[in-house]
């Protein structure tokens, strides 16, 4: 249809609400709630064969958006630093992620480079990666039964954690035994 002289915008074609209707139910029908299942299929990793699992630091995100792990299970995490600052992943709940926010909130103001050495009171559980700039680090872990909701990935190195350098841990139950 051609516009005519003086017209602002051609005309379209009115739009059939039958149509419009079936687009909105289809893309509807993909939402529901609820934590999203693991993706893959999970087997869950023994001492004798650790499952893996790959965490990405880069710029102030953590890829994948979510980390799958079962209790129980024994995991070779591969932590690669993909930016260009030092990073860290810090693996527990609020306690652990607090006080590690803490103790690197020490070290604001230093020169630049690794981060000092920090380390916070021997109570405190969880895990802690540091990885320099391009390089990789795996560690052996068995995430414990006892794990419960709440539990995350973050990284404390000063202004990171601000940043919202941060995923959920999504604790699941071996799928694919």
């Amino acid at each position: 249809m051609a516009a005519r002289a003086g017209d602002a915008s051609p005309r379209l074609p009115p739009v059939n609400c039958r149509v419009l209707l079936v687009a909105c139910a289809i893309a509807l029908a993909g939402c529901e709630s609820g934590p999203a299942p693991a993706t893959p299929p999970i087997v869950a990793g023994s001492s004798g064969s650790p499952r893996e699992v790959n965490i990405i630091a880069k710029d102030w995100t953590f890829l994948p958006d979510r980390v799958d792990l079962v209790p129980g299970e024994t995991v070779l995490i591969h932590v690669i630093n993909g930016g260009l600052d030092i990073h860290e992943a810090v693996i527990g709940d609020s306690g652990v992620q607090d006080a590690w926010e803490a103790a690197e909130a020490a070290t604001v103001g230093s020169p630049p480079g690794p981060t000092p050495m920090v380390s916070v009171a021997p109570a405190v559980s969880g895990l802690r990666i540091v990885v320099a700039s391009g390089q990789r680090v795996d560690v052996t872990w068995t995430v414990p039964r006892s794990a419960g909701p709440g539990l995350v990935v973050g990284c404390h190195i000063p202004g990171h954690w601000p940043k919202g350098m941060v995923v959920p841990i999504n604790l699941v139950a071996a799928t694919g035994d």
